[in-house]
């Protein structure tokens, strides 16, 4: 059974940057996913980042990427999300997510089977 954990929301200006943080317990076996997905108020759950945990891909929403990077540290067993150039369109909870999926799931919250509590990220325009 695996445990997810995040810390490092927080409050921030437009144009700066945070670092989210996901502790993991529990064993991550091949074939899981951990990723990141956000939540504004009175919008879906939106699909970020994520990255394989045995493999070397990672993938990223359009309006991520070249701003956002996902980085893991398996011997600690974290997986962080760096968050730079803020908009305040990246205003949410940010949830850890992990699971055993295959590549065409990735982008897809369904296929996570373990979430963490989630974090506030607010960005001031």
């Amino acid at each position: 059974q695996v445990h997810l954990v995040e810390s490092g929301g927080g409050v921030v200006q437009a144009g700066g940057s945070l670092r989210l943080s996901c502790a993991a317990s529990g064993s991550l076996y091949s074939g899981y996913a951990v990723g990141w997905f956000r939540q504004a108020p009175g919008k879906e759950r939106d699909f970020v980042a994520s990255l394989k945990w045995n493999g070397g891909s990672s993938y990223y929403a359009d309006s991520v990427k070249g701003r956002f990077t996902i980085s893991k540290d398996s011997a600690k067993k974290t997986v962080d999300l760096q968050m730079n150039s803020l908009k305040a369109e990246d205003t949410a909870v940010y949830y850890c997510a992990a699971g055993r999926l295959i590549t065409s799931e990735i982008r897809n919250g369904r296929g996570y089977t373990t979430w963490g509590q989630g974090t506030q990220v607010t960005v001031s325009s």
